[in-house]
């Protein structure tokens, strides 16, 4: 029998489809089973890069690296977790995806126990770029596990939670990870995400997905095109990743790789165009509604690096120690499974663009209520703000992806496009939403700087006082009163700094706030064009029985 030959499903096991697994009938017991799984390999997905990305600066002590050095392990993530989506659709429809999982998890797991014998820069960069090729193929997984989950009527629901819980994984990482830490050092974060691989490798191999159809799909110039554009994004998320630690115009390698990056695009871009038979639908993919679609995930991706860039990074500014901040990690916990339960509740394929609202105003009003912080602000202070801005980070993704797969249905072609166009635009917006408020926070803390050190003049009595009470602080360990005055001045410095830094956060909260009100505005008009221009088809009176409606 011909291994790509289609099967005879039974119109309930049918692949929704191609390279999606069959859909039988479970026990309620199976049924718990495949729950248990997908939300453990989804959340192992990216629970590895969360703990590494919430414990950055520690790592970079114990691996003896620059800030700049350290950036390239989420960068090294993003880079082949981006890429990987080009090949993992046509893998799964030709190999099957279970094949793909058992061998990057086998491999991400080796490559992992060798790090934890060989800690430098160079291993901890290769852990981090294997597990962004398992993360790939595991948050699919987890998806098609989910699936399994629930009967065909909730399978909307079961999209929107296999698809969502992978998001948990960063908060999920910050709340645990210090006790890795303190359990074996950087050793007890490795040694978890082994842990964590092997569980998956293991509960994969015991709770097998049904089988699917098969297909040849695989071409010789789908590499070629692979290549190219996957270097070409792999150069884009260096550049957006390292951009605003090397600074965009003091670094000539950010010039030269963001020129080369375009270029690459632009080539793999046009390899595909051109074939008759491409791997990546462009024509499709420059629709305008899968332009308006990948806008909008960028613009509400940027958004929710409102907590990662913005909240965490301003309580850390102002010397928040881990463990200060366990309870607001809790409330953005709780907060975005409160956002990704709520929306497999309510989901509804005819108003998809009113979650989308809805998440943009509440991370509207977030970022609104966090941009009025001052140096006395504390974690208990940010817990409503984080708890509304972690509920629309998870409120939104599963109508995203549904409002993408319509297309797809129809389509099934599209596929592979769309697959590649929801995971950059996922990837790229976060790195994109992450280096321009990152940017926008140091050019505005040096403007708040230079306004504050101006009117800081040794003339002003209270200046003056402030110098003198800081250098008297240290009275007992400095006897000069020159040095004691200088002493003074470098307290009275420091405090200008933080003062420059919170009103620079309180500017990236408001530009935060200003995006997604723009973004929410301009989806409200649209799903109001769209409503305005959707004709409803009125019944036709036939006689006696008008009141009859005819389908």
């Amino acid at each position: 029998m011909d291994k790509y030959a289609p099967r005879n499903w039974q119109p309930h096991e049918k692949p929704s489809l191609p390279g999606s697994p069959s859909t039988p009938l479970h026990s309620t017991p199976k049924r718990l089973a495949y729950a248990a799984v997908g939300v453990l390999v989804a959340v192992t997905g990216g629970l590895g890069n969360s703990l590494v990305v919430a414990n950055l600066p520690y790592l970079q002590g114990s691996l003896g690296a620059t800030t700049a050095e350290m950036a390239w392990l989420p960068a090294a993530y993003v880079m082949t977790n981006v890429s990987m989506n080009l090949l993992l659709v046509k893998f799964r429809q030709q190999f099957g995806l279970r094949a793909f999982t058992e061998v990057f998890l086998v491999l991400y797991a080796l490559v992992t126990f060798g790090h934890l014998f060989v800690n430098d820069l160079n291993s901890a960069v290769a852990v981090r770029a294997a597990h962004g090729m398992v993360g790939a193929a595991l948050s699919s997984l987890g998806l098609y596990y989910m699936v399994q989950a629930f009967p065909a009527k909730w399978r909307l629901k079961a999209l929107v939670l296999g698809l969502g819980t992978s998001q948990l994984a960063l908060p999920l990482a910050r709340l645990f990870s210090e006790d890795l830490l303190q359990i074996a050092e950087w050793r007890g974060l490795y040694l978890f995400e082994l842990g964590m691989a092997l569980l998956s490798l293991g509960c994969v191999l015991l709770l097998k997905l049904p089988p699917g159809d098969r297909f040849k799909t695989f071409e010789k110039l789908d590499f070629l095109t692979f290549a190219i554009l996957a270097s070409g994004v792999a150069l884009l998320c260096a550049v957006l990743s390292l951009g605003r630690i090397d600074w965009w115009l003091e670094a000539d390698w950010i010039g030269i790789a963001l020129a080369g990056s375009i270029a690459l695009i632009i080539m793999g871009l046009a390899i595909e165009h051109n074939r008759s038979n491409p791997m990546l639908m462009t024509r499709w993919l420059g629709s305008g509604a899968m332009v308006r679609l990948a806008l909008a995930v960028v613009l509400i991706r940027m958004v929710t690096s409102e907590q990662s860039t913005g909240a965490v990074g301003f309580m850390q500014n102002l010397n928040m120690s881990s463990q200060q901040l366990h309870s607001l990690y809790v409330v953005m916990l709780l907060g975005s499974v409160a956002g990704l339960l709520i929306s497999a509740l309510t989901i509804d394929p005819k108003h998809l663009l009113l979650p989308l609202i809805i998440s943009l105003a509440l991370m509207a009003t977030g970022s609104v209520m966090d941009s009025f912080s001052n140096n006395l602000t504390r974690p208990e202070n940010l817990y409503f703000s984080q708890f509304l801005l972690a509920f629309g980070s998870t409120f939104f993704l599963g109508p995203t992806m549904v409002l993408g797969t319509r297309n797809v249905l129809t389509n099934p072609r599209n596929l592979v496009s769309f697959s590649v166009l929801f995971g950059i635009c996922n990837n790229l917006g976060g790195l994109i939403g992450a280096a321009l408020l990152g940017t926008f926070q140091v050019v505005r803390e040096k403007f708040h700087s230079s306004h504050i050190v101006d009117h800081l003049v040794m003339a002003d009595p209270l200046v003056a006082a402030r110098v003198q009470s800081g250098g008297s602080a240290y009275g007992s360990l400095l006897a000069d009163p020159s040095l004691r005055n200088l002493a003074g001045i470098r307290s009275l410095a420091n405090a200008a700094t933080r003062e420059a830094n919170v009103l620079a956060y309180n500017d990236v909260f408001m530009l935060i706030a200003v995006i997604a009100v723009l973004t929410m505005i301009w989806i409200s008009i649209r799903a109001l064009w769209l409503m305005s221009t959707t004709k409803t088809v009125e019944p036709t009176p036939t006689g006696p029985s008008s009141g009859a409606t005819s389908s």
